[in-house]
Formats: structure tokens, sequence, C-alpha cells
């Protein structure tokens, strides 16, 4: 008697279900998954022939805790270069990134208009001169009639004393004299004004040349250029921003700190300062701190320079390292950390035996110690090297 196909399949399937239900059963029972450490679990290592090369111990050190004061590097000064006339732009001979070095030729400005106004002044500068010229030549003309008339009139005085000329003789001599005097004094008059207009040309001058020099826009010193904010043909005008300028070479971190640890902080003091894009710790020197708080964020604004750094920039990022106190952590040498993973392992020797502790590690400490959280108190001997650890 053969047997029914339908049925034998359908034993099967019944088969791999009980089988898949049993798997899925262990499963959830944790029969497949690895054994999970605990954090100061430890474990034997494999057993080595020879003990670690180089080894140290766990120290209790005691270092100053810091308050990081997040801030932005910024230029000592950051320069707006805007025309003091208003006039036509002809070339800006300068774009974003380029150096430039003082009284360097930044923008040039369309000049026609203040160059005739130049070119008029001179010319009635020139008028006014030949004026005083000829003011001066009427003046040594009447001083000239002056003292002739003023001889004359001394003449005809001892005459008349001496009953040898007329009481007419006198007055006629008296009243030419008088008039040569006055005359003179009009000569005089019309000098000095003529050497007002002298001045009062030369001013014009001067003011139609510095004008004309305005044409000319230069750097006010060395920087670098950080924007450009008009091209060629636009107008320019006081107060429009042209180009940006800033003191590449000289920078410092502007932070904000909270107000209950500002007086921690004095100008002239030297702090550390983390620029996280370059991975380096910066001496700074403070040199402000803006004394009034920001009413919203309850902060103050603290300005620290930074020494020369080719790769530092304006706008990055940086930390301001503000001092507090003093505590005690555990620390060992970051070579005895070895990381599987996510996990941070210390080889330290108990009892004659090495053993493997699963640590958690914290902060960084002067490049070459490692933060001990978790897993050591200190005094252990721990191996340096991954040659230490199995």
């Amino acid at each position: 008697m053969s047997k029914n196909p339908q049925s034998s399949l359908r034993i099967w399937v019944i088969a791999c279900g009980i089988v898949c239900l049993l798997l899925l059963m262990l499963a959830m029972a944790g029969v497949f998954r690895r054994h999970i450490i605990d954090p100061d679990e430890t474990v034997e290592p494999p057993s080595r022939g020879h003990e670690p090369a180089q080894t140290a111990y766990a120290e209790v050190r005691r270092i100053m805790e810091h308050y990081e004061a997040v801030g932005t590097v910024r230029p000592l000064t950051e320069t707006n270069i805007e025309a003091q006339i208003t006039a036509r732009i002809l070339d800006i001979s300068v774009r974003p990134g380029e150096k430039v070095s003082i009284d360097q030729i930044l923008i040039v400005l369309d000049g026609r208009e203040l160059q005739a106004r130049l070119d008029q002044a001179q010319q009635g500068l020139l008028s006014a001169k030949a004026r005083r010229e000829q003011g001066r030549q009427a003046v040594k003309a009447a001083l000239a009639i002056r003292d002739q008339a003023e001889s004359a009139f001394k003449r005809v005085k001892v005459y008349f004393e001496s009953e040898a000329a007329t009481s007419q003789d006198y007055e006629r001599a008296e009243a030419t004299f008088l008039q040569a005097t006055a005359g003179l004094k009009q000569a005089e008059d019309g000098l000095r004004e003529a050497m007002a207009g002298v001045r009062q040309a030369d001013k014009v001058v001067e003011q139609a040349r510095i004008g004309l020099g305005y044409t000319q826009i230069k750097a006010p010193e060395e920087g670098e250029v950080v924007r450009r904010l008009a091209e060629p043909g636009d107008l320019a005008w006081p107060g429009k921003p042209i180009v940006t300028l800033q003191t590449r070479g000289t920078l410092r971190l502007e932070a904000v700190v909270r107000e209950g640890l500002i007086h921690r902080i004095t100008p002239g003091s030297n702090l550390r300062v983390m620029i996280t894009a370059l991975g380096k710790s910066l001496k700074g020197r403070v040199d402000e701190i803006v004394p009034s708080a920001d009413p919203m964020t309850r902060t103050f604004l603290v300005k620290v320079s930074l020494p020369r750094e080719q790769d530092l920039y304006p706008g990055m990022f940086g930390r301001l390292l503000v001092p507090l106190d003093e505590e005690a952590v555990v620390t060992v040498p970051q070579k005895a950390v070895t990381r599987i993973g996510q996990l941070e392992i210390v080889s330290v020797k108990e009892n004659g035996q090495w053993r493997q502790i699963y640590v958690r590690t914290g902060r960084n400490i002067n490049g070459h110690w490692c933060e001990i959280l978790s897993g050591l108190q200190g005094g252990e001997l721990v191996a340096l090297g991954r040659d230490s650890h199995g």
C-alpha cells in the first residue's frame, strides 16, 4: 500500500515548524549569545611564558579641573575699507585670501571730475598770486609817492616857519602828504586782501588735491583680504564697504564665560586654549574682559590673544580652559590601555598573576596619561604596550 504524497508533505512541514520554534525559543533564552562581561569583571589572559617588557603603576594624581568656555577665533582687528567720496569704481586689485602690505593700493575710483576741480583750483591760485604781486607793486608805488610828499611837506613847513612860504603853500603840501598817506594805506589794504586770496586759493587747491587722493584707496595696515563686496563699475560712496581686511598674524579667542566664574579670570593672566580643528592646546593671554554681562545668558565676553600658528584661522572653534579646583584622579600611562571595539582593557598583576581588567577611561592628561574612571583604585602594577595583553 503506497503512502499518500500529500500526507508526507504535511508531515515534513510540521517537523520543520517544530524545529524552527525550538530554535526561536533557544535564541530568546540566550543560548546563542556570547558571554557578556561586566565593566569590573576580570578574566585570565592566555598563558604566556614571559613577563611584560615594560610596566608602570597606576597613580593617584591631583589635577586641576577646568571649565570649558566655548568661543571663536577672531582677528585682533577687522577693517571695512570704504570710499571717502562718491565715485565710480574703476579697479579693485585684490581678492579674498590675498595678503596686503601697508599703503598698498587696493581700489581705484574715477577721478576725472576731481582732477578738473584741481586744475580749476590751481588756475585760481595762479590768479590770486598775480593779484598779490600787483598789490605789492602798488604798495611800492604808493610808498614812493608818500615819501616824496612827506619830504615836500617838511620843506614847505620849514619855509613857512621862516616866512619864506605862504600859508597857502603849506596847506597845499600838507594836503598832498595826507593824500599820499591815504593812498599808501589803500594799497596796503589791497595787498592784504590779495594775500588772503592766495591763502584761500591755496586751501581750495589742497582740498581738491586731497579729494583726488581719495580716488586711490590704500591698505591702512598689513593684513589679509576677507571679503570683496563690490566690483569695478559699481558706485562707491562713504559708508559702503568695498573690501574687508583683517590682521592675519594676530588672532585671539573670544569666549563667553558664565558670571559665576568671571572672578577666576584676570587681565594679563595666561590660560590654556583648546583648538578643536587642530587638536592643539595653545597658551593664551587674557587681553580684555568686557565689563558688562549679557542679561540674557548671564555671561561675560573674554578676549584672549593667541600665539602665531600656521594653521590657525579666524572663525575656528575653540575652548577657553578656566581653572576651577584640584581633584584626585587615578591615572595610567596611555600605553597601558588596549581598546578592542568599545572595550578598554588594562593588564594588572595580582597575586603574582597577570589579569585583564575592563576599565572606563576619561580625560587625556598632558598627552601621556589617561584618566581611569572605573576599574582601578591606584597603586596597581600595570603592563605597558600591546604585547603585555593577551
